[in-house]
């Protein structure tokens, strides 16, 4: 094996995502430093015959990213590469983080328009996976892509937008990996605003009642319900003239870390322990947290710290489905023996553009499903996947599902375009893996 100059290479160094469910012990695993040395990175494994996948922070609970040959990962490409306050977009490295990209842009005065409720994902992670939050009129972090630097199969580097390459452009915003390894990512993004969030428990029965009207209104609105109770914690995000009025810092802690996070770890825990304690666990986990209401930069708004670890499945239905699919999915709960100690997370998007995005063509709805790392999810997970493709729902690309591309080709309207562009730049499927061979085809 010849050592790309410049990189840092490690033979057999294992990789395990964020959950733990994933693991992958590839030939070897490479950092490489600029754009000329990834190309290079490239160029060898086909040499070598080796497959090549690059990883992000392991905030997927799929395998889209493992592999056995070589594993790219993206420490050293975290530059923030240009600012054009012209142009309103941002120029960022792959493995930038959202963390640091979110608090640069505050420095210098901009904002995404929207962003997901975890920060720890790299760019280019995020994208590829479909990565989103909520929104009435903004869309996933992929639909706020003006540009993607993409270095393929045969080592070459593609700028691509919709001027430049614009065929490869469309898939490349969702692209799973399997056309390329992102290099850089062009974001739109707009001068900093403020955003004033409403948080407050509400009965789930008002929720779904009033649905319609909490997405029409508000310009971020999603709720988490939590089963064996009836009850849900909502929370409606808008724009607002200020001022400022962040989270007290002691009342942060308390919400944020103390109670969302240690009080719940050790609350997960105990229903591990003892699975027939948690519908009252979540009795009294439903009313922790009380009503409060602030104002502060979006993406302290948008986001929250995830310490408790879990794995995830999560469904896009049509949004006009998302009260039959969460009735649907409580009823199923309350008739089985399952005791769930995660609450469900709704959230919705606008329809976009993207192929392979969840959203592609019709406004969503998406029902998210957690359960406590190290528990027994199958059931519980295949009983919700049974009631989330009677409504044509499409699996999040970074969560756990056991839908394969028939399928897929039948829900997405533009499966197709995407698997041709793949075909066209990856012939020899360098990027391919199980995972993908599962969801796209051979």
């Amino acid at each position: 094996m010849t050592e790309t100059v410049g990189s840092t290479s490690t033979a057999g160094r294992a990789w395990r995502n964020w959950a733990g469910n994933v693991t992958a012990a590839p030939a070897r695993s490479v950092a490489p430093g600029s754009v000329a040395e990834l190309s290079a990175v490239l160029r060898q494994a086909v040499a070598d015959g080796l497959t090549a996948k690059a990883v992000g922070s392991g905030h997927s609970f799929t395998a889209a990213a493992a592999t056995d040959g070589v594993l790219i990962r993206p420490e050293r490409l975290t530059a923030i590469r240009s600012v054009d306050r012209t142009a309103g977009t941002v120029t960022a490295e792959a493995g930038v983080q959202l963390r640091n990209l979110n608090a640069a842009l505050t420095v210098l005065g901009l904002s995404l328009t929207n962003m997901g409720d975890i920060m720890e994902q790299t760019v280019a992670g995020a994208v590829s996976t479909g990565t989103h939050g909520t929104g009435r009129d903004s869309g996933s972090i992929a639909a706020q892509i003006r540009g993607i630097e993409l270095v393929t199969a045969a080592g070459s580097v593609l700028t691509c937008s919709a001027q430049e390459n614009p065929e490869v452009f469309a898939a490349a915003r969702i692209g799973l990996g399997a056309l390329g390894v992102v290099s850089a990512v062009t974001f739109a993004v707009e001068p900093l605003f403020l955003l004033t969030a409403r948080e407050e428990p509400m009965p789930f029965d008002r929720v779904m009642d009033e649905f319609d009207e909490l997405t029409t209104e508000n310009e971020h609105f999603e709720f988490y319900w939590f089963p064996h109770t009836a009850s849900c914690n909502t929370k409606r995000n808008n724009r607002s003239q200020g001022p400022a009025a962040p989270v007290h810092p002691v009342r942060g802690w308390i919400d944020d870390e103390f109670l969302s996070n240690r009080v719940f770890q050790a609350a997960c825990s105990l229903g591990k322990a003892a699975p027939a304690a948690i519908p009252g666990i979540a009795r009294v986990s439903s009313r922790a947290l009380g009503a409060r209401t602030y104002t502060d930069v979006p993406y302290k708004v948008f986001t929250s710290p995830r310490r408790v670890r879990f794995v995830e499945m999560e469904y896009a239905v049509p949004r006009e489905a998302a009260v039959t699919a969460v009735r649907e999915l409580r009823t199923m709960v309350e008739r089985s023996s399952l005791r769930i100690g995660f609450p469900v997370e709704v959230r919705v998007a606008p329809a976009d553009d993207i192929p392979l995005s969840t959203a592609c063509g019709r406004d969503s709805a998406y029902i998210a499903v957690h359960m406590y790392r190290g528990c027994r999810y199958q059931e519980y997970f295949t009983a919700v996947e049974r009631i989330m493709i009677g409504l044509g729902g499409r699996p999040h690309w970074g969560k756990m599902h056991s839908r394969d591309a028939a399928y897929l080709a039948s829900v997405y309207p533009r499966f197709g375009e995407f698997t041709a562009v793949r075909d066209r730049l990856d012939p020899g499927r360098l990027f391919g893996n199980d995972y993908l061979r599962r969801v796209l085809g051979s």
